[in-house]
């Protein structure tokens, strides 16, 4: 804009300098101030325009960056699943105060001692759940089980 305001001035200090009939120059002086002030009011629409088209680009801008957010902490937590380091939860029932705790599977844990009672529990990892019993596999009385292989949606 500054570089305008000089060309103006200099316009003007040209045109006084070669204009001696005052009336002419008063009516040329008031014209171009008129056409001026038509072109700048133009200049500044635009200028407007592209200032709230700005705004709306960045405010659209930070609306997907919070989605993409958003979206990272679902992937994360995906990932989480997937690749969880911690091993997988295992759920055990007390058989002195029927509490039940999670814990992650270790297979080289033996015992564990529940967070309610103190008693230490012995963990046996060697068991399959299409053994007998007295093999080590399941005998169907774990809390909330109807007993290993058998469908709990029958009912259905």
């Amino acid at each position: 804009m500054g570089n305008i305001k000089n060309e103006y001035k200099s316009f003007l200090d040209d045109i006084e300098k070669n204009i001696k009939n005052k009336e002419d120059l008063e009516y040329i002086k008031k014209r171009l101030s008129s056409f001026m002030d038509v072109i700048l009011e133009k200049v500044d629409d635009i200028a407007n325009y592209r200032k709230e088209e700005i705004e709306q680009l960045e405010e659209r801008q930070n609306q997907i960056e919070e989605q993409m957010s958003k979206m990272q902490g679902i992937i994360d937590n995906i990932e989480k699943d997937i690749y969880a380091e911690e091993g997988f939860d295992f759920e055990i029932l007390c058989p002195y105060c029927e509490n039940e705790f999670l814990i992650d599977v270790d297979e080289n844990k033996t015992e564990i001692e529940c967070p309610e009672c103190n008693n230490i529990i012995e963990l046996d990892w060697t068991g399959n759940v299409d053994e007998e019993p007295e093999q080590g596999g399941c005998n169907g009385s774990c809390h909330g089980c109807h007993g290993c292989g058998e469908d709990e949606d029958d009912d259905m």
